[in-house]
């Protein structure tokens, strides 16, 4: 069984920037990424990097986040840049692992966005 726990949310006016992190109880053997659940809405997919380093973002966060990942530290990060109001939501981490087939979530953090 695999641990998500994810940090770095918070309040920020528009315009602004947050770093979320999220750290796995051990090592993913498959692709880590985030989602995020605007307020009233349905989960939706943010952005996921295989263990190779390929990186997949949803249109409207191209050129304003980054999703790193670090294999050694088990860690999954994104940092997001030019935040908008509309990035508001919980923000869960999410894990893949190949060898059991099970995908794994974090407890998600709270990222709110003022204008």
């Amino acid at each position: 069984q695999v641990q998500l726990v994810e940090s770095g949310g918070g309040l920020v006016q528009a315009g602004g920037s947050l770093r979320l992190s999220c750290a796995a109880s051990g090592t993913i053997t498959g692709s880590m990424g985030w989602y995020r659940q605007p307020p009233g809405d349905q989960r939706q997919f943010v952005a996921d990097i295989s263990r190779d380093g390929i990186t997949n973002y949803t249109d409207s966060v191209k050129g304003r986040f980054t999703i790193s990942r670090d294999n050694f530290k088990y860690t999954v990060d994104l940092q997001m840049n030019s935040l908008k109001p509309e990035d508001t939501g919980v923000y869960y981490c999410n894990a893949y692992q190949y060898w059991s087939r099970k995908t794994y979530w974090g407890q998600g953090t709270q990222v709110t966005v003022s204008s």
